[in-house]
């Protein structure tokens, strides 16, 4: 099981993910309560363990400026948001980068088709609701063996089950392991991935 601790915005809570088996850790470079700087980032990223990746996240940037500012980050991997198309994923390729492709399950069937991201996330129709959704819904794109990552409503007690609903290889958890918007409680951010993990 991939999984992915995004929002973080203090070394505490980038350790606890690591230290918790986390394979990845998301730090938002987008308007967000979740926001850090493309400075913060870089100190962040010095937190960040070899072997786990450090990805930037970003909602309607065009792809060219997401990639500058991960650069500033001193980031390998962007997350992008809203409707992103094959030449945008090549964009960043050519660029250096990898890339995880953010869709919504309300969106466009040919959103799930493969457009050369390393990772497809699937998130809730209202991302940043929340809100638990049916999960095994998924099961209807046709993902067959590609790596993608569930999110959306996601909290340490019900992970576990989410997964299992939607046959998904990975999740991704930002405000289910938060104490309030934006603030991290490192407690909940261990319990999730060791409930992920297990």
């Amino acid at each position: 099981m991939f999984v992915k601790v995004c929002g973080l915005s203090t070394p505490e809570s980038v350790q606890a993910a690591a230290d918790a088996g986390a394979d990845a850790v998301g730090f938002v470079l987008t308007a967000s309560p979740r926001e850090v700087t493309p400075a913060q980032a870089l100190d962040l990223l010095s937190h960040v363990p070899a072997g786990v990746q450090a990805v930037g996240v970003f909602r309607h940037e065009p792809v060219d400026q997401a990639i500058g500012l991960a650069r500033q980050a001193g980031l390998e991997w962007i997350q992008l948001h809203g409707e992103r198309t094959a030449l945008d994923v090549k964009t960043a390729h050519d660029a250096g980068m990898k890339v995880i492709r953010a869709v919504t399950m309300s969106a466009a069937p040919d959103a799930f088709t493969n457009r050369g991201e390393e990772l497809l996330l699937i998130d809730a129709a209202v991302p940043g609701s929340g809100e638990a959704w049916d999960y095994a819904s998924v099961l209807a794109k046709g993902l067959g063996d590609r790596v993608w990552l569930l999110a959306g409503g996601l909290d340490p007690l019900n992970v576990a089950s989410a997964a299992k609903e939607a046959g998904a290889p990975g999740v991704d958890v930002s405000s289910g392991v938060e104490s309030s918007r934006g603030v991290k409680d490192l407690a909940k951010v261990t319990a999730f991935v060791r409930a992920a993990k297990g």
